[in-house]
């Protein structure tokens, strides 16, 4: 067997790691639900492919550093000691101001549908005029969505209102 072996770490791709490791495909699952979803093929093209294990642990709602402790103990990995952090803003901070909202897109029948909404949602975040708030609606937090519109300086809110309701409020 000459499979190309991976270290685990937060930066992993999701794809990457279950292609490296397909065992790990059901840890990923039962270890965060959320992820049953890569069994739908579409997702699995467009979501892992792009999504972190630091994402992932985040859609989840779950510690990066016990996902990768756990992924890597499966595999026989040595664990990782330094916690590492939620990257993502859920505390209101002062810009937000519900008056400011001038465009909302809620992604979950586009998601149903095995529609990624990165495209769409990226365009509209172009055209945000300055100091204005455009609102998502997603069934998971879209990590690699969010770290996309950072990447252009975008700025983040994400309220968690169920375990399968987020809003992502973004700002230029």
């Amino acid at each position: 067997m000459d499979k190309k072996q991976i270290i685990i770490s937060p930066k992993t791709k999701v794809l990457q790691l279950i292609e490296t490791y397909p065992e790990l495909e059901d840890v990923l699952i039962n270890y965060v639900p959320a992820f049953k979803k890569l069994k739908n093929p579409i997702l699995r093209k467009t979501v892992a492919k792009i999504a972190t294990l630091q994402q992932a642990a985040s859609i989840g709602n779950v510690k990066v550093g016990d996902l990768i402790n756990h992924l890597r103990q499966e595999v026989g990995q040595e664990g990782m000691t330094s916690e590492i952090n939620n990257p993502y803003n859920t505390r209101q901070p002062d810009w937000f101001n519900e008056a400011n909202i001038v465009q909302e897109l809620d992604v979950r029948d586009m998601l149903a549908a095995g529609e990624h909404p990165v495209n769409q949602v990226m365009a509209d975040l172009k055209k945000l005029p300055e100091n204005t708030i455009y609102k998502m609606i997603a069934p998971f937090l879209p990590a690699p969505l969010i770290d996309k519109a950072s990447s252009i300086e975008v700025k983040h809110y994400v309220v968690k209102e169920k375990d399968d309701l987020f809003i992502i409020y973004f700002c230029k």
